[in-house]
């Protein structure tokens, strides 16, 4: 249980370290990009590898994609009305695209957990983590740029850590002991959430920012994940 809670509360402090280097520190869009096609390429992997196709084994074929699609679903549709409702300039629009954003991996991350070492989710949790580094950093200078004080980007982000680490320990703790069916529901729907979010927002950033080396990026990412997952099972 204190490996489980560990591994959540490192990813997500990721979330603090990136906002910090955005706003005190430097970072190139092309470095920015390039991470973020590396993580997106890593995410890929091990939604496949450590979410879909053990969730599928665990219960049927129909419920791991039908959840999938599910996830996909949900998210798209709560990110539209993000976009809609708040706009992606305000304080609150902020916060939810952000939690939106990061509630799918951790709740993820937190299900992958259940029942494995730490070591077997090493890739997934690691994508997650290069993730959120360069996410936090662009959008807390985004934020800083847009005229909100230092003081409460860091803090904005703090929250944030805070409540995807909930998240991923609620997720972890929650569905401890629920039938394989319900947890394998739950495992694929995360990953389409996380799916349709790479589609909406990682991979197109990545391209905005680094479009030279984006798909090179990402093509590491693959290789980095796979050996890691070898690795552990090893």
């Amino acid at each position: 249980m204190l490996m489980t809670v560990f591994v959540v509360v490192v990813v997500s402090a990721a979330l603090i370290a990136g906002a910090l280097w955005g706003i005190y520190g430097k970072i190139s869009g092309k470095t920015e990009g390039f991470v973020i096609a590396l993580a997106g390429g890593a995410l890929v992997v091990s939604l496949v590898s450590e979410m879909i196709q053990p969730a599928i084994a665990q219960s049927n074929l129909w419920v791991g994609l039908g959840s999938v699609a599910a996830g996909a679903v949900v998210f798209s549709v709560v990110d539209f009305w993000i976009d809609e409702k708040w706009g992606p300039e305000g304080g609150g629009g902020l916060l939810a695209a952000i939690t939106l954003d990061g509630v799918p991996e951790n709740l993820a991350l937190g299900v992958a957990l259940i029942g494995a070492a730490p070591i077997e989710v090493t890739a997934l949790a690691g994508a997650i983590l290069l993730s959120n580094l360069p996410e936090a950093a662009g959008g807390a200078k985004q934020m800083v740029g847009n005229g909100l004080s230092k003081g409460k980007t860091l803090g904005l982000w703090t929250l944030t850590a805070l409540i995807l680490s909930a998240a991923a320990i609620i997720g972890y703790f929650a569905l401890d002991g629920v039938s394989p069916h319900v947890l394998a529901a739950t495992r694929c729907f995360a990953a389409g959430a996380v799916v349709a979010s790479l589609a909406t927002e990682v991979f197109p950033k990545a391209y905005q920012e680094d479009h030279h080396l984006a798909g090179i990026a990402t093509a590491i990412g693959v290789i980095l994940a796979v050996f890691l997952g070898e690795l552990a099972m090893a």
